[in-house]
Parts: C-alpha cells; sequence; structure tokens
C-alpha cells in the first residue's frame, strides 16, 4: 500500500514561543487547524510526550463531521512537536504521523511540517491544500502584535 505523505514549509512573522502557544493551546489549535469550511471542536487535549487528543471536525455547509485523536509522541518546546493521528471512520484506516520543526530565524519563525500515512482514499494533493488554508490561518494568528488595552 502507497502512503500519501505530504511537506510544507513557511517563514512565520512571529516567534517559536507563539507559534508553538498555537499548537499547545486547545482553543487556539480548534482556531486554526481546520481547513476553511470547517469548524473544529477539541475534545481532549492532554498536549505532553505520551498526552492524547480527540478532535472533530465539522463541515460546515452540510454538518457532517468526522473525529480523529492521537498521541504525543514527542514535544520539545518551541522547537519540535510530533504526533499520530488516527481517524474513527473506518474507511480511513491506518496511523499517520506528523512532525513539526520550529526554527528561530531572524524574521520570526521557520515551520516545517510533515504528515506521513495518510489514508489511501485522501488525495495527497487535497491534504496539502487543507494545510495550506490550515498554515494560512495559523499566521493570521499568531502575526499580529495586538497590545493589551
Amino acid at each position: 500500500m502507497k502512503s500519501n505523505s505530504v511537506s510544507l514549509h513557511r517563514v512565520i512573522k512571529a516567534s517559536p514561543e507563539k507559534v508553538f502557544r498555537a499548537f499547545a493551546d486547545p482553543l487556539a489549535h480548534a482556531t486554526w487547524l481546520p481547513p476553511y469550511g470547517f469548524i473544529c471542536t477539541v475534545q481532549q487535549m492532554d498536549f505532553k510526550e505520551g498526552g492524547q487528543f480527540k478532535m472533530t471536525f465539522i463541515n460546515f455547509s452540510t454538518g457532517n463531521s468526522h473525529s480523529f485523536g492521537g498521541k504525543y509522541l514527542e514535544i520539545k518546546p518551541n522547537e519540535f512537536i510530533k504526533y499520530t493521528d488516527t481517524f474513527d471512520d473506518p474507511n480511513l484506516p491506518g496511523e499517520m504521523t506528523t512532525t513539526i520543526w520550529l526554527n528561530k530565524v531572524i524574521c520570526g519563525t521557520e515551520l516545517k511540517v510533515v504528515q506521513e500515512g495518510i489514508p489511501a482514499m485522501i488525495p495527497a494533493e487535497m491534504c496539502y491544500l487543507g494545510w495550506q488554508e490550515s498554515l494560512e490561518k495559523l499566521m493570521k494568528l499568531v502575526e499580529p502584535e495586538i497590545p493589551d488595552a
């Protein structure tokens, strides 16, 4: 069986600490992770090595949803995150692994994402498009510097 994978790279105008927090905070994660047209609910998020998470993406147009969950394999604050994902839907079998690298650069953070083991029913190019939208939303969340009133 062929293993679908996607790889993305961005430079984000925000510190690694702020970008990392967008992955670690359940409310922030639910804000930027789902592609356009979807909303996300987080049922569980124990953001630590060995911790587990459970989320649901809901198609805003149809109301249909798909749930998935996984385990955090490795976390190095502000530098590295690696976790697994498994869909609840038996038509989307297998376990995906997502690896995220955060590297401080002069203008912010260099972000690299690799997702491997995407179920065969999900075309890699659709997954790639979804990740592009998610990363665009991530940038819109972390790049503004809004002072307290």
